[in-house]
């Protein structure tokens, strides 16, 4: 089969560090796939595995060589390729972790791995890339977010397994798609399809109906499978999932996984800004959905960087209001707990009271000060507060927390290596593309429509998916009849998000419309504070918001 027609068959098996350990079994058992990628690694990750290695730890995912056990023989019997970002913080840890794997199963593959992405050590402008604030603290890592070219050309140089620590979660498909069809910096077009479908299957079973909005429509999630991209030359796509498995692929669950965790229409990356204005979908097939038109622009000429850094020591304890008067025993609780430790003791006190519960938090530079000091101190109220008293949380210590710091460096200042074989192999980034960035598509206001409406929950119309992006959030709004979208557009502006989701009021918040995919998009600025780790609200992430809203009533169109 030619190699430029056919496409190249790339099987996700895994969303996160935790994600189910049979899946890369099942996806290499489960029908013809050419690579086997997963994403290992979100911004909270980098800090999880800085705790391991404070503790002596490994700075990898060892669930990554769990799978691997299972399924490294057959890949390499099959030449199936592995590129994986579960090497983490020791992406050479990690290397070195599979080939002493593979000598106790007997096997011989070429493992490689890349470097270059760890900036720990060196003079950083620390400068937040989202607020413009400039970090006082020492940074407990930093790592830049690599491309797909330094995995295409491990994969060139005979590798059978990649291993790398921090790229972007699309460049696991981005570089098998570099590898396989040779596309050259120019290639925009191709390398942004290529991000579309990174982007799509990173997460795993949220493509394949996991936390849809219309979730009642998903046959068998209880075993749903994991997704594939067939990957074409011209950077086109189709997502799937193997026959026999739960779940489903549809323009609906494709399009939830588009809106999560992005911006603007302009999706940038190390290796294309692909433009998600231009995505077109089209259903082709049961559990098949086309990606097709993705226009790309050159890459910015700065890398992203995570850094991280010890924000200090906090304490949450729960407490659970129940009967009459809520607020008022909220406020009984509150006047019970400073009066035997002082509010202004702590460095930050967040209150979050969301019936039945109300949640404090205390965080200070001292471990001691948000410790015991603070939960017994709760515990001993227990007697002499409001009626009903009873907590969720044990009175306990107070745990050290990390702070996400995205700051930017020039591309020129960031070489990735490749390391297999013993000799280690640089792979620049490519000079800047001549081409220059596409124009703003041609603005079609759609009127909006006139349509009968009627007092209901959004949700009864519309899908969204939330998440989180450092400190902000993001919170994507869909319809599924486009006739519905003029409606979509006009009536769910920003002064309406705040209507309906009253707790946004303080806090800036873009919008973003995308036509083509029937959706809107929001960027809730400083809904998380600073960020996943450090976040005090019950859902950190922002996974619910977009349930949140849905159940929000609104006017809608009619049935």
């Amino acid at each position: 089969m030619d190699p430029l027609t056919a496409p190249l068959r790339i099987a996700n098996c895994s969303g996160f560090y935790g994600d189910r350990l049979s899946a890369a079994r099942e996806m290499v058992e489960g029908g013809p796939i050419d690579v086997l990628t997963g994403d290992w690694l979100a911004e909270l990750t980098m800090l999880i595995l800085a705790g391991n290695r404070l503790k002596g730890r490994p700075g990898y995912a060892p669930t990554f060589l769990k799978q691997l056990e299972q399924v490294l023989g057959t890949c390499l019997d099959r030449g199936i390729k592995i590129v994986s970002n579960a090497g983490g913080l020791d992406p050479a840890g990690c290397a070195a972790a599979v080939t002493d794997l593979a000598a106790k199963l007997g096997l011989r593959p070429r493992v490689a791995h890349v470097l270059g992405d760890d900036l720990s050590g060196r003079p950083l402008d620390l400068v937040n890339a989202d607020t413009g604030e400039l970090l006082d603290a020492a940074p407990l890592t930093a790592n830049a977010y690599l491309g797909g070219r330094p995995i295409a050309a491990a994969l060139s140089a005979g590798a059978d397994v990649v291993v790398t620590g921090r790229v972007t979660d699309a460049a696991l498909v981005t570089g098998p798609g570099i590898w396989r069809y040779g596309w050259q910096p120019g290639d925009l077009d191709a390398l942004a399809g290529s991000v579309v479908a990174g982007h799509v299957i990173e997460c795993g079973c949220q493509a394949t109906g996991g936390n849809y909005s219309f979730f009642d429509e998903v046959p068998d999630l209880a075993h749903c499978g994991f997704p594939l991209a067939e990957l074409y030359a011209d950077g086109s796509s189709v997502i799937t999932k193997h026959p026999g498995t739960g779940g489903l692929v549809s323009v609906g669950t494709v399009t939830a996984q588009l809106l999560y965790e992005i911006g603007g229409p302009r999706y940038l990356g190390p290796d294309a800004v692909a433009r998600f204005d231009t995505i077109i979908l089209t259903q082709d097939g049961p559990d098949r959905v086309r990606i097709t038109g993705v226009r790309g622009e050159p890459p910015p000429e700065t890398f992203k960087v995570a850094v991280n850094y010890l924000g200090g020591y906090r304490n949450t304890m729960t407490l659970v209001l129940t009967g009459l008067d809520l607020e008022a025993k909220a406020r009984v609780a509150e006047a019970a707990i400073w009066a035997r430790v002082p509010r202004d003791t702590f460095e930050r006190v967040e209150v979050g009271f969301d019936p039945p519960l109300l949640r404090i938090t205390v965080l200070d530079p001292d471990r001691a000060v948000a410790g015991r000091r603070f939960s017994s101190a709760v515990v001993e109220t227990g007697l002499a507060s409001y009626p009903g008293f009873y907590g969720l949380t044990p009175p306990g210590d107070a745990s050290p927390y990390g702070v996400y710091w995205p700051v930017l460096v020039p591309a020129t200042e960031v070489t990735p290596a490749v390391h297999l074989d013993g000799d280690t192999f640089p792979v620049p980034h490519p000079p800047a593309s001549p081409t220059s960035p596409l124009p703003p598509l041609p603005s079609e206001e759609s009127p909006a429509a006139d349509l009968p409406t009627v007092r209901a929950p959004l949700g009864t119309v519309a899908g969204a998916r939330s998440g989180d992006k450092g400190g902000n959030a993001n919170l994507g709004v869909w319809v599924r009849a486009p006739e519905h979208y003029p409606w979509l557009a006009a009536h769910l502006t920003v002064d309406r998000l705040r209507t309906l989701l009253p707790e946004l009021a303080a806090l800036r918040v873009e919008r973003f419309e995308f036509p083509n995919l029937l959706a809107v998009n929001f960027v809730i600025h400083g809904l998380l504070g600073r960020g996943v780790a450090a976040s005090t609200r019950l859902d950190p992430q922002a996974k619910s918001l977009g349930e949140h809203l849905r159940a929000q009533l609104t006017d809608v169109p009619s049935p």
